[in-house]
């Protein structure tokens, strides 16, 4: 067991290295509320977040993660461009299944962090450069996606609104994601309904149930996918490998998908970028299914680095958030990416060196 004191000592460090990068210091609090993380999050955080009442506050959360305080403290009226950096804990609870892994993640855990709000193109690389460096020391293996690229792939997709609007809605979720394309790739099947009003019950009135049962019928009738569209997003959900071999798959892909055109051109920029600020894309794995198990609110670059034993979470992970920033900006924007690193699997590595 490592001491809190050693996890502290690297976690400074670390600190210092994003202070020295020309980030602000900020500690947001440690007991949120639960309601806007609830609406940024999804529900899904609640199984894992701890929970709590206050007779006045109402129901709060101890902080998950960093990022969502960060933007709403920028976007109550920080200067741009912005860079922050914090080091404090955060608190998840560990699903352990049905038997006790040999090696359980810690429910409460160190996280340093750098966060980067600019408009500059630049800032994806500068943000992934800044971690390798700091990373390279404990040998660790990057790895990196675009959740921007499914996205538009989606959205290109030949489909009804409604049945976008669910891909979209859980592409955070594979396996849901995968169960509707199959569903959505076949002839729907027309489904009956009672007559009513007798033969209706439930918590909905009867205007809902009119117009769900409407959904329904309309969805049934809907086409199925072409075969051609399942098979190229099969081919681009299963692209994985160095920087050089994805980049020209993209390439070869967009070809006949124009709606990835652009976000495969972003993609390549942004290898260059990185290369120009000494990282070589030769050993940076790219998957285009990276950070589909992460966060919701990433929308574009995605990241993360391993090191230290083969069951251990990530060491350092991140992504850009766009979209988080106008939610919270309430009509206003800005680009923004950052990331965390977990200072105590660093010091537990520095400490069987």
């Amino acid at each position: 067991m490592i001491p809190k004191r050693d996890k502290q000592d690297v976690g400074q460090r670390l600190l210092a290295a994003f202070r020295a990068a020309g980030a602000a210091e900020i500690a947001p609090d440690i007991l949120l509320p639960a309601e806007s993380l609830l609406d940024l999050y999804g529900e899904d955080i609640r199984a894992r977040a701890y929970v709590t009442t206050d007779p006045i506050r109402g129901e709060m959360m101890l902080r998950p993660d960093f990022t969502v305080p960060v933007v709403q403290a920028h976007m109550q009226g920080g200067a741009e461009p912005a860079r922050y950096c914090y080091l404090g804990e955060v608190f998840r609870k560990q699903d352990m299944g049905e038997t006790r892994p040999a090696h359980p993640r810690d429910s409460e855990y160190l996280q340093a962090g750098f966060e980067l709000f600019s408009r500059d193109a630049a800032a994806d690389a500068e943000v992934f450069a800044l971690f390798h460096g700091l990373l390279a020391p404990y040998g660790a293996t990057s790895e990196t996606g675009d959740m921007g690229l499914l996205l538009d792939a989606v959205r290109a997709l030949p489909l009804t609104a409604p049945r976008r609007d669910a891909l979209l809605h859980h592409i955070w979720r594979p396996g849901r994601f995968q169960r509707l394309m199959e569903r959505f790739a076949v002839p729907g099947v027309a489904r009956q309904f009672p007559p009513e009003p007798d033969g209706w019950s439930g918590l909905r009135d009867r205007a809902e149930m009119v117009a769900r049962i409407a959904r329904l019928r309309a969805d049934a009738a809907v086409p199925p996918l072409p075969a051609i569209w399942m098979e190229r997003l099969t081919r681009l959900l299963a692209l994985r490998g160095p920087v050089p071999e994805v980049t020209a798959s993209l390439r070869r892909l967009a070809e006949d998908w124009p709606g990835i055109a652009e976000a495969a051109q972003r993609i390549e920029a942004r290898f260059a970028r990185i290369a120009r600020l000494g990282v070589d894309p030769a050993g940076i794995v790219f998957d285009a299914s990276h950070g589909r198990a992460t966060m919701e609110y990433y929308d574009g670059f995605t990241f993360s680095f391993r090191a230290g034993p083969d069951e251990w979470p990530p060491v350092a992970s991140g992504g850009r958030y766009d979209a988080l920033t106008r939610v919270l900006g309430k009509g206003r924007a800005i680009p923004a990416v950052g990331g965390i690193i977990r200072p105590g699997l660093l010091a537990e590595m520095e400490a069987a060196a």
